[in-house]
């Protein structure tokens, strides 16, 4: 057959090559605009969920904002007013006098809804007046004949027709008839009072300007089931002998009273022993005290100053006890008139005698708002139940202020810096952001979580570098090819493990196991590595005839039974170390004797456990990078003359040390993410320690545990959210550095 009639024409074959070069061509534009459509998208998620982030976290830092909503005109012959507040639908706002005479007005029309008056005995006056904490809407009226009224303001809601109908109200906790307080029928002056069902406290002082507590308990009848009032009275000692203010705690258990600049604080616990505990000097220089008033769950005061400073006081411990001393001041409130907090949270606001409202809360320290109104002569100020509204009494007018104040407890020195939190004996870190108390002071630092995520990783990176880097150095330059056939793919496929299942064995197993051989394990950290250098010593001397009896291939092989026979020695020798030098119970030996606190699951069972899911990235990107160094480098060392050692430490190395670094900072941002194994293998307890033996709380494990709870939208939502903010922040900065490192390494061992 003749070949030369099957050969194509030269056009037919350079048409069938123009073909497929044009294949060629389009297929490399497309996969080129594939490949940049993919990496743009990638950087467009990143900038996407970047900014989403921030879009949930700006609204905590933004200030508040109280815009005037009505003025309501009251009577000419309206008395002085005890309390003013609102409903907490803000429809309607009301006004309680000192006579016992409660105004409610309408905030659409700005009308007179209803007039309640308290009914007083016949020929009988009020002689002192007195109001609850704001929550409780309650005040109190004395009587000039001993007797005493008690009422609070009530709002009920009901929905006639599927409208909305708030009906307001008196009503008298205990009862409409008037309490007999001073069995002598001594006037009641400068009446103080506390209320609650089991119990109720009234002190006063009578005509003969000495200061009483009358107190009725309750105790159910077994019988009637109906509870009978006990009373007991007692005079209170040591009182100054002018009197411009007094407060009693809604506990019941502390008197507060105000004379000139000073404050005497009262324990009353015990109406047979009421004692004098403390004396405040509140005098500061060139100004007076205005007001003392409760902030928010009532642990704290606030002592407001003619020249416009707010300064905050909380009991601490100390030498005496518990002590009242001032922890944080708010100034530059202009001349004060009136003060009043919020129910539950720590905010509280001011009005100056020129109109201007100052919005502050304590905790974050922050002024959120400050604004000046065309309001004369301020009197009386108070919240609506939801601190959404709040009422002015000014002149003859109700002035009604709507408030947006979302996120007052956040601020940047608040979540970075450490804050005095009540009850604390000193300004710390603390993250905890629910409690059972409606006026919870939240405590929103985010440094112990961001502690805890660097002490997780330091532990889990101290046990996982030095084993992932060895075993791979050694799997890529030394093991033979077989056997590294089977190791690299087995270490590769534990990164397949899910991480829940590494976080329930390390605390359901692992943690158990080390408490109860805490020896053993400190005992296996030293044997094992002194044992594999002392095999492979002895290895190194034994005869030839006898290392040949073990192929080379499998020379690693002889590692397995002595990494067997010391971590059995090192469990089996356990109880008897710890009998012999803890007295048998080495936990309670470093709690006790060396005060360490030790948590069962610590940050060594992190360590651990988080070492193994970080083991297998660091291996894989570092044995690729030994491995992959080009053997004509390694041979051309080792036929100058130099050793195995010298040629792995002075060349494969140091051009592998891009790759090598590589595989560290990506460990290191695999351990700053995890989250399960430290949610389950962790006491979760956000501390600041160092110690080995005790846990930590992470970010990611914090934002997994507490975002299911939080509610959408709140300070607490929001500020997780930052904490996700920060885990974003926090690997980004790492890979960056990692990426920049090894750019230049690979920049300076490129000419290798």
């Amino acid at each position: 057959m003749d070949t030369q009639a099957i050969k194509p024409e030269p056009k037919a074959k350079n048409l069938l090559m123009g073909k497929g070069s044009r294949r060629r061509a389009i297929t490399d534009k497309l996969t080129q605009v594939g490949v940049t459509i993919g990496g743009t998208m990638v950087f467009v998620a990143l900038l996407l969920i970047f900014f989403y982030l921030l879009y949930i976290v700006k609204p905590i830092f933004d200030g508040a904002e109280v815009k005037p909503v009505i003025n309501v005109e009251l009577f000419s012959d309206a008395t002085p007013a005890l309390m003013v507040g609102s409903d907490e639908q803000n429809e309607i706002i009301y006004r309680a006098s000192d006579t016992g005479q409660v105004d409610f007005y309408t905030v659409k029309t700005g009308q007179l809804l209803e007039r309640e008056q308290l009914v007083l005995p016949a020929g009988v006056q009020v002689s002192s007046g007195a109001v609850s904490a704001p929550s409780e809407q309650r005040f109190a009226l004395g009587l000039d004949n001993g007797q005493l009224l008690l009422a609070e303001v009530n709002f009920g809601v009901t929905y006639p027709n599927n409208h909305r109908l708030i009906t307001p109200d008196i009503k008298f906790p205990a009862g409409q008839d008037a309490l007999t307080i001073d069995a002598n029928g001594s006037a009641l002056h400068n009446l103080a009072f506390g209320y609650n069902s089991e119990m109720m406290s009234f002190v006063y002082q009578d005509d003969a300007k000495v200061w009483r507590l009358a107190r009725q308990e309750g105790e159910e009848n077994m019988m009637t089931e109906e509870v009978e009032w006990v009373s007991s009275t007692g005079i209170i000692q040591e009182t100054p002998f002018s009197v411009q203010q007094q407060l009693m705690t809604p506990d019941q258990r502390q008197l507060i009273l105000r004379s000139a600049d000073k404050l005497f604080v009262y324990d009353i616990r015990d109406v047979e022993d009421l004692q004098l505990i403390q004396v405040i000097e509140l005098e500061l220089a060139s100004t007076q005290v205005k007001e003392v008033s409760l902030l928010a769950g009532a642990s704290s005061l606030l002592v407001s100053y003619e020249s416009g400073l707010v300064a905050q006081y909380f009991q601490v411990n100390g030498e005496k006890g518990r002590q009242y001393q001032e922890i944080r001041s708010f100034d530059k409130l202009g001349p004060i008139a009136s003060i009043a907090s919020e129910f539950y949270r720590k905010s509280f606001i001011t009005v100056s005698e020129q109109g201007e409202l100052s919005l502050l809360y304590t905790t974050s320290q922050r002024k959120l708002f400050s604004e000046t109104f065309n309001i004369s002569n301020p009197k009386t100020i108070g919240f609506s139940p939801r601190s959404n509204a709040v009422v002015v009494e000014a002149g003859n007018q109700l002035h009604l202020f709507s408030v947006k104040n979302e996120h007052p407890e956040v601020s940047w020195s608040a979540m970075w810096s450490k804050v005095w939190y009540e009850g604390y004996p000193e300004p710390k870190y603390v993250w905890q952001s629910t409690s059972g108390s409606d006026d919870f002071e939240a405590k929103l630092s985010l440094m112990p979580l961001a502690f805890g995520t660097m002490k997780a990783a330091l532990y889990a990176m101290l046990f996982a570098t030095p084993l992932a880097l060895a075993g791979a150095v050694y799997t890529a330059y030394f093991m033979s090819p077989k056997v590294r056939a089977i190791v690299k793919p087995t270490i590769e496929i534990m990164e397949a493990l899910p991480t829940v299942i590494l976080g329930f064995l390390a605390g359901l197993w692992l943690a158990p196991l080390i408490e109860d051989n805490l020896p053993g394990i400190l005992v296996l950290m030293i044997l094992l590595p002194v044992s594999i250098l002392s095999s492979a010593f002895g290895w190194h001397h034994l005869p030839g005839k006898w290392k040949q009896r073990l192929p080379e291939t499998y020379q690693e092989l002889m590692l397995i039974p002595v990494i067997l026979f010391i971590g059995w020695f090192s469990f089996a020798i356990s109880p008897a170390i710890e009998i012999a030098l803890f007295d048998g119970d080495s936990r309670m030996f470093i709690t006790n004797e060396l005060g360490i606190t030790f948590d069962q699951r610590n940050a060594l069972v992190v360590g651990i456990a988080m070492g193994f899911a970080v083991i297998p990235t660091i291996f894989s990107i570092a044995e690729d990078a030994v491995f992959s160094v080009p053997r004509h480098l390694s041979n051309g060392s080792l036929a100058l003359g130099a050793t195995n050692w010298q040629t792995l430490t002075r060349v494969v190395l140091l051009t592998a040390s891009p790759g090598i670094f590589s595989a560290v900072m990506m460990g290191l941002g695999r351990a700053v993410g995890e989250t399960m194994i430290v949610l389950m293998a962790t006491g979760n307890t956000a501390i600041m320690e160092w110690s080995v033996f005790e846990g930590m709380r992470t970010l990611a494990a914090n934002i997994a545990v507490e975002m299911p709870e939080s509610a959408i939208g709140s300070s607490h939502y929001r500020v997780l959210f930052l904490a996700a903010f920060v885990l974003f922040v926090f690997t980004f900065f790492f890979n960056t550095i990692a990426e920049v490192v090894r750019q230049r390494l690979r920049e300076r061992y490129s000419s290798l």
